[in-house]
């Protein structure tokens, strides 16, 4: 079982998920990114595409449309304008 952290996807209307995630794939604005446990701290701006979560249970895919990333000591942290599960 991989190291996990906790990952929230927040949209101004709702929490779309919150939990505990082993990595996060993210449509940085550079470039896609991935944060595994114990990821150095940083902030990014993200540009359209697809989010994947990867969990015990499997992969969660979500398309997003703008927004931020944050990854702190606390886990990753996406601010999206939008949110849709694919």
């Amino acid at each position: 079982m991989a190291a996990t952290f906790n990952f929230e996807l927040v949209t101004p209307e709702r929490l779309v998920f919150s939990g505990e995630a082993s990595q996060v794939v993210v449509p940085g604005a550079e470039g896609d990114f991935a944060v595994l446990a114990g990821h150095s701290p940083f902030i990014s701006t993200l540009r359209p595409g697809i989010l994947t979560v990867h969990r015990d249970s499997g992969a969660l895919r979500v398309v997003v449309s703008g927004g931020f990333a944050e990854v702190s000591d606390a886990g990753l942290t996406v601010l999206a304008d939008v949110a849709v599960a694919v």
